[in-house]
């Protein structure tokens, strides 16, 4: 967590246990062949339209200077990233739908994101993943069992199998999908193996990495900016929502608890926390009096939040803190846990962004689509280090919230009248679930909140039909 005092520069540091869990399942227990010719067709149709749905070109000129500082990119590679990782994800949706019970995870890979990398455990799809433009990669985990592994893992650090400073030893843990293993991160190895052993894991599916330092807090109405917690404490905006006709902002839940008031970056009252989850959960919602009005910018008037596609991993994302502005880096691992000294956080994302105290609670952005909002990590700005975000779908989804948006709409826009149907604007979906839009059945192929123009016909970036 990065929250800072008001008047000081100090952080908590704070580490975080990870345990893991037996694998489940085999890498031989795998779904009927899905059919290439359909696979292919679904990711080449997914792929051709996601530039335009996620409005990939029209990422603030901040973030793509930003990606051209960190990655090292030139103008035109940055600019291409964006819009290479936006069919990357579709096409890679499309793909693990197809694949079923084999899918292990995909990753995009080079400079500009031009290369897609998909993961099944039957070699037999190998063919039906080059002919979507992906290059395939033959592991011995489908990527359900590595989950199971990690979540048996985050039960024993929870109940202390081994103590509490075993756990504390052995902070961060996450599914690897480009190595097809568990990596627990740990400033004692011994603590790690003492975890893995107790929680009964695969050690021969476990990777254990020694780190320098371990976690801590990032203590410290656009995203990004400042915000002061009951003039004590500082953090930053997630990004603005609605709620009814309440406007807010989300940010992290180590900033403040429920009824805490804030002031924001002028020192003007600006609100209260309505909710507030920490540790478990790095998540909060503050209501913003009437003299604040929400807006879907963040640090910056010169472009839009469009949406909230969650990206892949190797895929660029930027930070914006209220400390040190924009940084840039890549999507290591989604689904990450982390021990801080207060407690376990879990569903977190890991990302080689630095950040420093008081950038807690700031925007994290892929191209423009808002994917969370900061928790905590290790280094600075300076040497550079990792920071961890919470996910911004569950945020909404959990408190019933509305991304701020360009209120131009991300898709092209719904057809006449209403066909009826499950479907529904402001409903956060995840990958893998069912709707009805009219009389067809459509099956989500990237976690988002839906929205108008994003109509399942409308988008098959994001919808395919079942």
């Amino acid at each position: 967590m990065l929250r800072r005092p008001a008047r000081a520069a100090c952080a908590v540091l704070a580490t975080a246990a990870l345990a893991l869990t037996a694998l489940q399942g085999t890498a031989g227990a795998a779904a009927p062949n899905p059919g290439s010719a359909a696979a292919v067709r679904a990711a080449a149709s997914a792929a051709a339209s996601a530039p335009d749905t996620l409005a990939a070109a029209a990422a603030v000129p901040e973030v793509l200077d930003a990606l051209r500082r960190d990655l090292g990119l030139t103008a035109g590679q940055a600019q291409a990233r964006i819009v290479n990782e936006a069919r990357a994800g579709a096409r890679a949706g499309a793909l693990a739908q197809g694949l079923g019970a084999a899918w292990a995870g995909s990753w995009v890979e080079g400079a500009d994101a031009a290369g897609l990398a998909v993961a099944t455990t039957r070699a037999a799809d190998a063919a039906t993943i080059r002919a979507a433009g992906a290059r395939p990669v033959v592991v011995a985990h489908p990527l359900a069992a590595l989950d199971g592994a990690l979540a048996a893992l985050d039960r024993a650090a929870e109940r202390g199998a081994t103590g509490r400073a075993d756990a504390l030893a052995a902070p961060v843990r996450f599914v690897d999908v480009r190595t097809n293993t568990v990596v627990v991160q740990a400033t004692d190895p011994a603590a790690a193996e003492r975890l893995v052993a107790a929680a009964g894991v695969d050690r021969a599916a476990v990777r254990v990495e020694r780190v320098a330092e371990a976690p801590r807090p990032l203590y410290d109405l656009r995203g990004g900016d400042a915000y002061y917690i009951g003039g004590s404490s500082r953090c930053s905006i997630g990004f603005p929502i609605t709620r009814g006709t309440t406007q807010g902002f989300v940010s992290a839940g180590h900033c403040g608890r429920a009824g805490s008031t804030t002031t924001g970056s002028n020192r003007v009252s600006q609100g209260s926390f309505q909710a507030s989850v920490f540790p478990g959960n790095d998540m909060s919602w503050v209501a913003a009096n009437s003299s604040w009005t929400a807006t879907p910018y963040v640090n910056s008037a010169s472009g839009a939040v469009s949406g909230s596609v969650l990206q892949q991993v190797g895929a660029s994302v930027c930070r914006s803190g209220s400390t040190t502005g924009w940084h840039c880096g890549t999507i290591q691992q989604h689904g990450t846990s982390v021990t801080y000294q207060e407690g376990t956080v879990s569903g977190v994302t890991r990302t080689n962004v630095c950040a420093e105290p008081g950038d807690s609670g700031g925007s994290f952005i892929s191209g423009t689509q808002a994917q969370g909002v900061t928790s905590g990590g290790t280094g600075n700005c300076s040497q550079g280090g990792t920071t961890y975000f919470q996910p911004v779908n569950p945020i909404l989804q959990g408190y019933g919230l509305t991304l701020k948006t360009d209120s131009q709409g991300p898709g092209p826009g719904p057809g006449p009248g209403n066909p009826g149907g499950t479907w529904a604007a402001g409903t956060v979906y995840q990958a893998g679930d069912t709707v009805t839009y009219g009389s067809t059945s459509y099956r989500c192929l990237q976690g988002h909140q839906a929205q108008a123009g994003w109509e399942p016909p409308n988008a098959p970036a994001l919808w395919q039909a079942a």
